[in-house]
């Protein structure tokens, strides 16, 4: 296993998080100051900036939040909202190239984003969303993408700069994108290559986003299973809880159990649970709930 397992995005500086939406509300810095050392600590690859719509204030605060991240860190920033003045706002005062988050596959969207992209030479996140919403599947997930490929390639923008996030999917609402993210990822470097020839792009996902609706108590595992699953497709980075420890150990490769257990049911590995210890069956009936193998229900650890 590679020293560094998977790349990793912070989520955690994020407007839906109540003293951090108080604060980019009210622009105190106190709390935004807090928040980016406590991320640091972690060591994440990247910081996302989730300014959600920030339809009114986002052109002043952007900027605001990147210089302060940029006091604190030298770790990369994520632009991450759907105003665009904020996204301008935001590139101009980066000291390093930053990763704009995110341009779905729709023409009022990309044709005003990509052009951000040569310009500031930065990487994007492509959005795997197109004009009637998400994918159904995986053969559509790789038509999105080869039209915004084919786009930016117009552009004189290399796919390389691309980040594919197919969406993550709740496993309890609809298991079935789950696989069919798995499909699409087996896909994606023979799409890439027919782009431009020799290329590889990079890829991400919202991965807390399989766990939604799920008990807390369970959300951790369901998030660090499906990570290890993305992996073994050739998944790049993921956006992450800093501050779940047990997920960064594992995408920095400090966890090689943990992964062996989860490729090993993706390889149709049998296990005896009674020679195991109690971590390792819940990784391994987890990994089985994400795959369809055993019937889900939020007891599952339990059965």
């Amino acid at each position: 296993m590679p020293e560094t397992y998977m790349v990793t995005l912070a989520e955690n500086l994020n407007v839906i998080n109540r003293k951090i939406g108080a604060a980019f509300k009210s622009m105190d810095p106190g709390p935004v100051r807090e928040m980016v050392e406590a991320i640091a600590e972690t060591e994440p690859d990247w910081i996302d900036i989730n300014l959600g719509p920030a339809r009114k204030t986002g052109a002043e605060l952007m900027p605001w939040v990147v210089n302060l991240v940029q006091e604190v860190t030298d770790i990369p920033v994520i632009l991450d909202t759907i105003n665009v003045d904020a996204i301008v706002a935001g590139l101009k005062v980066c000291k390093k190239p930053p990763l704009l988050n995110s341009i779905m596959v729709r023409p009022e969207r990309y044709e005003i984003l990509l052009p951000l992209v040569k310009e500031y030479d930065c990487d994007y996140v492509a959005l795997m969303w197109g004009p009637t919403g998400m994918a159904r599947d995986a053969n559509e997930r790789a038509e999105l993408a080869t039209e915004l490929f084919m786009y930016a390639a117009g552009l004189g923008i290399s796919v390389t700069k691309a980040w594919v996030d197919p969406l993550t999917t709740p496993v309890n609402i609809q298991q079935d994108q789950l696989m069919h993210n798995l499909e699409f990822f087996q896909m994606l470097p023979d799409i890439v290559g027919t782009i431009e020839e020799g290329a590889v792009c990079k890829s991400t996902n919202g991965l807390s986003n399989i766990s939604n609706g799920n008990p807390d108590h369970l959300r951790p595992i369901l998030n660090q299973v499906y990570m290890c699953m993305l992996a073994r497709r050739g998944m790049y980075s993921s956006i992450v809880d800093a501050f779940d420890k047990e997920i960064m150990d594992i995408a920095k490769g400090k966890c090689p159990w943990f992964v062996d257990l989860v490729y090993g049911v993706m390889d149709g590995k049998e296990y005896d649970y009674n020679d195991m210890k109690k971590e390792e069956v819940d990784v391994v009936k987890t990994a089985k709930v994400i795959l369809g193998h055993s019937l889900f229900s939020a007891s599952w650890l339990e059965i």
